[in-house]
């Protein structure tokens, strides 16, 4: 899993994210399963109202409570991903360092992948003295319509 230099493998697909819980010790429960096939199936950020209400739409049966407990456990662990948000907390299938999209008008988020040009880290790094290992962008706007 961790590969020279402490880097964590990224976690690319459902198989990758029940092997991390495997991998931690975590039990993959029944429900703990349910949340993350939910979540690699919907491929969008979630509320955990809405992860209980689209399981128990699709008669699994699942309480408040434990999608609560498995989210955090879950996103604590870098498993999914936890979004905070002043309205709520969101949860995400991707795990590794990504950007958003966020949307103004849906309040959708979107995952971005975004490479950075390697001449402009290095003129940061020469700038502040600061190599940079990792970076996440938040961009915001409209949909147009």
């Amino acid at each position: 899993m961790n590969e020279p230099g402490g880097f964590i493998q990224p976690i690319r697909c459902l198989e990758d994210a029940l092997n991390r819980c495997q991998t931690l010790g975590m039990r993959v429960s029944r429900q703990r399963r349910f949340i993350l096939e939910l979540l690699w199936k919907a491929q969008e950020h979630l509320s955990a109202r809405e992860i209980y209400d689209r399981l128990n739409q699709e008669g699994k049966d699942i309480g408040h409570t434990s999608v609560y407990q498995n989210l955090e456990a879950l996103s604590s662990q870098n498993i999914i991903e936890c979004v905070e948000r002043c309205d709520g907390r969101l949860y995400g299938h991707i795990s590794d360092s990504h950007s958003h999209l966020n949307c103004l008008d849906t309040n959708q988020i979107i995952d971005l992948h975004i490479e950075l040009p390697p001449d402009l880290l290095q003129q940061i790094e020469t700038k502040t003295g600061v190599k940079i290992t990792d970076y996440s962008i938040n961009f915001y706007g409209y949909k147009h319509t």
